[in-house]
């Protein structure tokens, strides 16, 4: 058998996908179907006057005077000094950034609806503007909203002993570090056509997301239905990220709409709405403070982290996941004995934080590794082999941190060890002074996380959540002619679901993944999920299939068993075949019996039948962790600042590769998102709230010119407590990219005095540093 656990095969769905056959929400066209389009707020902050709609278009113009039945959408929590936000679908009394939903809009097409849009008057009373997070902390900030009396959704603190070691520590630290606030970019924006189904008494929701039965009861709640009554279907969906794993406002309204007309409403993202008004992520600000020992051994850390998360708290992950994971996982994969953190979840007028691949992590990994490397040059020493030194070893797994992060299981240090060989690390040093001496600025730099997968249910509930993963269930089935169905709550956005799925039920019963059809994403025909997110789908989604299908294996060897005249256990499956010695029956034949020929059977068989459907949580409910390192050479041209990426190599475990095809997928997109985060990407804004990166011009992204040729090792450690050793890795590369990068641009720079400590690192600011340390120089001699 060659399709099941380990095998390197080509997608299932990449056929429809590739050829223009895949069906996304703007492909599906309903009977009397309309279209939608929003009014957007121009302004950052301010108060609503009064709304006009075009004369005549009372039923086709809609505000949050109409909408006055819909609940809005209010992401609580269970921790201290939380602060909750109501955002309405479409805005009341006040908006609190620039593209936030006014009206909607509906016609025949959506030029149309465009059109109508474009002759809605609004009338807004301008207030000052909250843009900068650190600002927006301070006692007399503008309050974007009243009632909290400052603009915290959420202030944590993890406490330790630190001022013993400010006294006593041989070598103290100190930076603060920044992230550029980001767009996500995928390459289908949000899109949702919603419609009301007389017969079947429900309303039926197309939209593009990773999380349909969570989106369906998002909508229930808000629209006051019984979710009986509402269908959620995600087909294809092109790419997520994280952004469509929230409830959107856009699908409130669109639903309402849908059921106060009583016809099809459709409404699909443009890419200006994307970048102006869609969820951002990644704007942190670290002030650290490391602690060492002579040899750069780290005693503890220090920190303070502010995260600008925007004007509201989204539902269900609220706007202080991205904090929380920021103070839970700041140490990353080193091994030191004390820590103190406070994180501040900042409101701000801007569109709301949304979870992004890696989710804190790439500006926790970047603010940790530069760190490392500072600590390094401290003490004189090579970055690599202090970071080696400070990792967690293999000797020490299971190991629990300072944050109390289980790590299941691997070995640090030897990824350090593999970049540093495949990377070049022993003759470079040589190759950089000959470069310099020729007026040619290499450096090299390292990055070492953890990436924590299939977090469970204490970790979310831990996180004051209103909603809490817990188990999570698959189907499978033998269909009366021997072919396998599988259908997972879960949902496939671009990371293969459907091929490895495919592949772990192909594990069990031996049936070619050709024959073996998978279906997600629609809350009518799927066991219940929480969705896909945190790189839980082959740990979740993947162990409740493997133990479905294991199941049905069981079942199916006792129905061969009495056809071939033997014991259960004398029957072993091969090739989608019962085998007794060399007799056999097929799947086919099997089916056949159990749907058609029941009279082939015995009188007492197992009613059960040939479709199981199972749940599944790991053994531990902490999640599990995969890790990697990322190595960088970069060239730095000084007199321009642009970098260039001379090599890239990547080391990463992910335990048990199920396709290691799909699994280099992963990899090499996300540590493209990662260079872009490094070098490229950051959403911009003027001081009164407006958006200077509102097109693909402004808002770069990196291309094929952009990116380097990865190279990429592995290791397998099983994790012990998770079926078939599976961990997470979607999240994983996109994490470290800023730091290997970065780091390597200070070692470049390191002639120049120059350190940069804020990503992304253009060409304006890597110049913009050289300059200013040349004149430092010149005005001290």
């Amino acid at each position: 058998m060659t399709t099941g656990i380990g095998a390197r095969i080509e997608r299932k769905e990449d056929r429809r996908l590739l050829t223009g056959q895949a069906k996304f929400v703007g492909d599906i066209k309903l009977p009397r179907q309309w279209e939608a389009a929003f009014v957007r707020s121009p302004v950052a902050h301010g108060r609503i006057r009064a709304i006009r709609k075009p004369e005549g278009m009372a039923d086709r113009v809609f505000t949050a005077a109409d909408l006055s039945d819909i609940r809005p959408i209010r992401a609580e929590s269970s921790l201290p000094t939380y602060n909750a936000s109501d955002q309405y679908p479409l805005a009341s009394g006040k908006v609190r950034f620039v593209g936030e939903c006014v009206a909607i809009c509906i016609a025949p097409t959506r030029a149309e609806a465009e059109d109508l849009a474009e002759q809605v008057e609004i009338e807004i009373d301008p207030l000052p503007p909250v843009i900068d997070a650190l600002k927006a902390r301070e006692a007399d900030a503008p309050l974007l909203h009243e009632e909290w009396g400052n603009n915290l959704f959420l202030t944590t603190f993890f406490d330790g002993d630190i001022e013993t070691l400010r006294k006593t520590a041989p070598v103290v630290v100190e930076r603060e570090y920044s992230t550029a606030r980001q767009c996500m970019n995928p390459m289908e924006g949000k899109g949702t056509l919603a419609h009301w189904d007389e017969k079947a008494g429900q309303l039926v929701v197309y939209t593009s997301t990773q999380v349909p039965h969570l989106i369906r009861t998002g909508i229930s709640e808000c629209l006051g239905l019984d979710q009986g009554q509402v269908r959620v279907i995600a087909p294809d969906v092109g790419g997520g990220f994280g952004y469509k794993c929230v409830l959107q406002p856009e699908e409130l309204s669109v639903s309402w709409v849908a059921r106060k007309t009583g016809r099809p409403i459709r409404w699909t993202e443009d890419r200006r709405e994307h970048l102006v008004a869609g969820a951002n992520t990644r704007q942190h600000h670290y002030k650290l403070t490391a602690f060492a020992d002579e040899r750069g051994r780290l005693l503890g850390l220090d920190a303070e982290i502010t995260v600008d998360v925007g004007a509201y708290s989204v539902w269900p992950f609220t706007a202080c996941l991205e904090a929380a994971q920021a103070g839970g996982n700041l140490p990353g994969p080193y091994d030191f004995g004390t820590y103190r953190c406070r994180t501040f979840s900042v409101a701000t007028n801007k569109p709301a934080f949304t979870p992004y691949r890696g989710v804190a992590r790439p500006g926790v990994c970047f603010a940790m590794e530069l760190t490392i490397d500072a600590i390094a040059r401290a003490v004189g020493r090579e970055p690599s082999e202090v970071r080696k030194e400070n990792l967690v070893p293999a000797g020490k797994m299971p190991f629990t941190n300072v944050t109390k992060k289980f790590y299941d299981s691997g070995d640090y240090p030897e990824s350090v060890a593999q970049a540093e060989r495949h990377i070049g690390l022993a003759g470079f040093r040589a190759r950089q002074a000959e470069a310099r001496a020729n007026g040619r600025f290499l450096g090299i730099g390292f990055s070492t996380f953890t990436e924590q997968s299939a977090h469970g249910t204490k970790v979310f509930a831990a996180w004051g959540l209103p909603l809490v993963p817990g188990y999570e269930q698959a189907m499978v089935k033998i269909t009366p002619s021997g072919s396998v169905e599988v259908r997972s709550g879960n949902h496939s956005f671009g990371q293969g679901l459907e091929t490895t799925l495919a592949q772990v039920a192909s594990e069990w019963l031996t049936v070619d993944i050709s024959r073996i059809n998978v279906t997600m994403g629609d809350t009518g025909l799927t066991p219940y999920s929480t969705g896909a997110y945190a790189s839980r789908g082959m740990v979740m989604a993947g162990g409740a299939v493997s133990k479905a299908a294991e199941v049905l294996a069981g079942r199916v060897k006792t129905h061969a068993a009495h056809l071939l005249q033997c014991k259960p256990g004398d029957i072993r499956l091969s090739d989608g075949k019962a085998w007794f010695g060399k007799a056999h029956v097929g799947f086919e034949d099997i089916a056949r019996a159990w749907y058609l020929r029941p009279d082939q059977l015995p009188d007492d068989v197992e009613t059960a039948g040939l479709e199981v459907t199972e749940g599944y949580k790991p053994e531990i409910d902490t999640g599990v962790f995969t890790y990697a390192t990322h190595a960088a050479i970069v060239e730095v041209d000084p007199d321009t600042g642009k970098v260039a990426i001379e090599d890239y190599y990547i080391f990463e475990d992910c335990g048990r590769r199920v396709n290691p095809l799909i699994l280099e997928g992963q990899a090499y997109g996300g540590a493209a998102q990662g260079i872009g985060t490094a070098l490229f990407e950051e959403v911009l804004y003027d001081a009164n709230g407006q958006p200077l990166t509102s097109t693909l011009a402004d808002y770069v992204l990196p291309g094929p010119a952009e990116l380097p040729h990865f190279r990429l090792g592995h290791a397998e450690t099983l994790s012990p407590y998770t079926r078939h050793g599976i961990k997470g890795v979607g999240e994983g590369a996109a994490i470290a990219p800023g730091g290997a990068i970065v780091n390597a641009i200070n070692d470049a720079l390191s002639p120049f005095g120059v350190e940069i400590n804020a990503i992304p690192a253009t060409p304006e600011k890597v110049l913009g540093a050289i300059l200013r340390a040349s004149a430092a120089r010149e005005a001290a001699e």
